[in-house]
């Protein structure tokens, strides 16, 4: 007997153009800030200058999956 499955994964909601714009805005503006955190605010969330300053540098739409839903 052959069995099919009734659950199934929903297909994920695509963002409207606005919200991908202001998406890209933000994460612009939370790299700016993170790259201006200065050696104590790095330490206080464990990350080094050096990854900071990386982080800092990568472009808007150089972002993980993750951070855009």
């Amino acid at each position: 007997m052959t069995y099919i499955s009734t659950t199934s994964v929903s297909p994920k909601p695509r963002r409207s153009l606005a919200d991908r714009i202001k998406g890209a805005f933000a994460l612009t503006r939370q790299r700016r800030a993170l790259a201006k955190l200065d050696a104590e605010a790095l330490a206080d969330i464990g990350i080094s200058r050096d990854a900071a300053k990386e982080e800092a540098r990568r472009p808007f739409w150089d972002a993980p999956d993750s951070w855009t839903r």
